[in-house]
């Protein structure tokens, strides 16, 4: 059966086709970086008979060969799909990064499928599910989104099945750790010298047979008389766990009663409980041995997949509004209905151009089409919002560095589109005759700043158009142009995302830049009242330049912003310049009068002045204005105001402690904590954003991946005198400048 579906998969460079929802199955791959989805899709492949059994594709290629990124930080950084085809349907894998930098990514996935396959490597020490795995988790019970687990790295030495999945059920079962039970057991074969058994098999518990993996082929035969009461505990257990679900409330009390419930009924249920997202399988997949055709439970991972994982009809359509936000009635996934389609994932190609994964909930999607465009509500991003049509290029299915042609895409199916010049992730595809909005999916906010600067004129020639080429690509990056510090900045999920970002701008768009240090906006007042003259008098013959003006500057509560007062009696200065004098007060309190930073929250008052009735201008006044609030700073203190942000932290009540300490560390005010849900604390600080720089990174590391937070800029307040000290000191010019 794989065989064929390689034929018909590569026949003429075209993918395989679905012609209808009920024939699919998306299905996200979800762990943490190291799991070993990668390595598992590669083996699913090699099963379904999709690539050769040295893991290549008919170029010569492997699945992972796509990204020279990737191949070089030696970890998945983006979505990447591999569509196969088992049991008469096209099963779209698609494998999402596994670290925390790329949620962004995984977010998509999770938009993208309709199940999720949750892996877990049998190498991890006791805490074997790591914490941001946990959270995907909670995100797709949220949405009820039915979810299964694999268990990697079998052959690992000191791997503990039983042990794991006693852990995954207390973990990902909470109140019902018998609704995630393992469908087969390893078997072990002979022990090496150094104590380790490798798998070379499975127990189905339901059929109590046993698969035979060790010559790497899949062999079924029947437990021996050692092997049989072995797995009878666990069978039993795992039947209750499947009754337990089943919509049939009479089967428990006849299955307590003595019933040997029937291998057809109990499957029936278990699939329909596992497709309602109720119960949560465990399997267990190990690559194929060298030479073998078939990994260790890929097939029973298959066939879970194809008859347990709901069909994109089994799902619901997003909510849809036309462009302008007008209700529109719910969509089904129907082929022949409204063309409603998703841009998840937006990437670009040296060759192709514009390359966009597209997931189709309603209608067909068709080469040569002309689709509307609309999106997508990220403008504070720099991605703006889209609302034009355009005609779509050629539709296909990426496999490894091949891109194999498609005849359609109907509703519940994913494809790529080639050259859509104003899509990106996010933005709705549909009929221009019958434009839609998809309603967004929720996307992580990027809090980790890096300021960036062209390293060449040319360099700086090409930073525009790569970094909206960057911006397009990935809706997880802020890009902002800082007025305050004239800085080009881009904000990211962490350090990882960080350098990827500088990689792509370097090796796809041909742009070098180096990182600086992030500069946060400050802001000046003045300490105490001040008064000032200034005089502005120059004589080069012709028409002079004559003004003064006296000034008094008075301190304001916070957010007053600049107050100018004209108190001049006897027209000592003409009404005419007294505007000029206004708007060079102004101009200077933009440019600062201690470490260049905006002056704010100061009264100015103009009590005084002279003027000459040739030599006084318009512009002489602006500059005496300036000169009299500079004086007028050297006359009085000035303090230095840092913006200051309310924190607001969600973590795990085991961290609220340590997180509490940390943020009183950098100068921070908590000011109450909330119960956020079982186990959850959310901790409200207001904390300087000088101190918060890098706190994407360092809640991370503190909370063990499992920690969130947010940021609101609230105010502006002074900066200690030390540190305002320190940043008066890196602000001045340097000497010979």
């Amino acid at each position: 059966m794989g065989d064929k579906a390689n034929t018909r998969i590569g026949a003429a460079g075209r993918a395989a086709t679905a012609d209808q929802p009920s024939s699919i199955r998306n299905v996200v791959l979800v762990g943490h970086s190291g799991s070993g989805k990668t390595t598992l899709v590669e083996a699913l492949a090699l099963t379904a008979g999709a690539v050769n059994r040295a893991g290549r594709v008919e170029d010569g290629t492997t699945l992972s060969d796509h990204d020279e990124i990737e191949h070089r930080q030696q970890r998945s950084v983006q979505l990447s799909l591999v569509p196969l085809e088992w049991g008469g349907c096209k099963i779209n894998l698609l494998d999402a990064p596994g670290y925390a930098d790329f949620t962004g990514e995984l977010r998509a996935g999770l938009r993208a499928a309709d199940a999720a396959l949750f892996v877990v490597s049998a190498a991890q020490e006791a805490d074997a599910v790591p914490g941001s795995t946990r959270l995907i988790w909670e995100e797709c019970a949220a949405v009820g989104m039915p979810r299964a687990i694999v268990v990697t790295h079998l052959d690992t030495a000191r791997t503990d099945f039983e042990r794991l999945t006693r852990v995954c059920g207390e973990i990902f079962g909470g109140d019902d750790p018998d609704a995630v039970l393992p469908l087969y057991l390893p078997v072990l074969g002979p022990e090496s010298p150094d104590g380790h058994a490798p798998a070379t098999g499975l127990v189905g518990l339901l059929t109590r047979k046993i698969f035979d993996y060790s010559t790497g082929e899949r062999k079924e035969k029947e437990p021996d008389d050692t092997q049989a009461p072995l797995i009878e505990e666990a069978r039993n257990r795992l039947i209750e766990g499947i009754i337990a679900e089943s919509e049939d409330e009479t089967l428990m009390d006849r299955y307590l009663g003595g019933e040997d419930i029937d291998l057809k009924t109990l499957v029936a249920d278990l699939e329909k409980a596992v497709a309602r997202g109720t119960f949560h399988p465990v399997l267990a997949a190990a690559p194929a041995a060298p030479g073998g055709s078939q990994g260790l439970g890929t097939v029973e991972l298959l066939d879970l997949v194809t008859r347990g994982f709901p069909t994109p009809l089994e799902r619901p359509v997003p909510e849809v509004t036309t462009p302008h936000g007008t209700p529109r009635p719910a969509l089904t996934c129907d082929p022949e209905g409204p063309l409603a389609a998703e841009v998840v994932k937006t990437a670009s190609d040296p060759y192709v151009g514009r390359i966009s994964l597209v997931r189709v909930f309603s209608g067909t999607l068709r080469p040569d089409d002309t689709v509307h465009v609309s999106g997508h509500g990220l403008a504070d991003r720099g991605h703006e919002d889209h609302d034009v049509d355009e005609r779509v290029g050629a539709l296909f299915a990426p496999f490894g560095k091949q891109q194999r042609q498609m005849n359609h895409c109907v509703a519940g199916d994913l494809a790529c589109v080639a050259k859509l010049s104003h899509a990106e992730t996010g933005d709705t595809l549909s009929a221009k005759d019958d434009p839609l909005l998809i309603a967004p999916w929720s996307m992580p906010d990027p809090l980790l700043p890096l300021a960036i600067e062209a390293r060449s004129k040319a360099d700086e020639d090409k930073l525009s158009q790569g970094l909206a080429r960057l911006a397009a690509e990935d809706p997880t990056m802020r890009l902002e142009q800082n007025q305050d510090t004239h800085q080009v900045v881009l904000w990211c999920l962490g350090e990882a995302h960080r350098d990827v970002a500088l990689e792509r701008l370097r090796s796809r768009y041909g742009v070098q830049v180096d990182a600086i240090p992030h500069k946060v906006a400050l802001r000046e007042t003045f300490a105490a009242p001040a008064t000032a003259r200034g005089r502005h008098v120059k004589q080069s013959g012709g028409h002079g330049q004559f003004a003064i003006c006296d000034i008094q500057v008075e301190p304001l509560p916070p957010g007053s912003g600049i107050e100018f007062v004209d108190k001049v009696v006897g027209g000592a200065v003409p009404r005419q310049f007294i505007p000029s004098v206004e708007k060079g007060v102004r101009a200077q309190a933009a440019r600062g009068v201690a470490a260049g930073n905006p002056l704010v929250d100061i009264r100015v008052t103009l009590v005084d002045g002279k003027a000459h009735s040739v030599d006084s201008s318009d512009a002489a006044f602006q500059t005496a204005g300036a000169l009299a609030l500079r004086e007028a700073a050297a006359n009085a203190p000035v303090s230095l105001l840092e913006p200051v942000a309310e924190v607001q932290v969600l973590v795990p009540d085991e961290y609220v402690g340590p997180v509490m300490s940390d943020l009183s560390g950098r100068r921070g005010r908590v000011v109450g904590t909330d119960q956020a849900g079982p186990g959850r604390t959310l901790v409200r600080a207001d904390v300087p954003e000088i101190e918060i720089d890098r706190y994407a990174v360092d809640l991370r590391s503190l909370s063990h991946g499992t920690g969130r937070f947010s940021r609101t800029f609230v105010r502006h307040e002074p900066m200690p005198p030390h540190i305002a000290d320190k940043v008066r000191k890196e602000n001045q010019p340097t000497s010979g400048r």
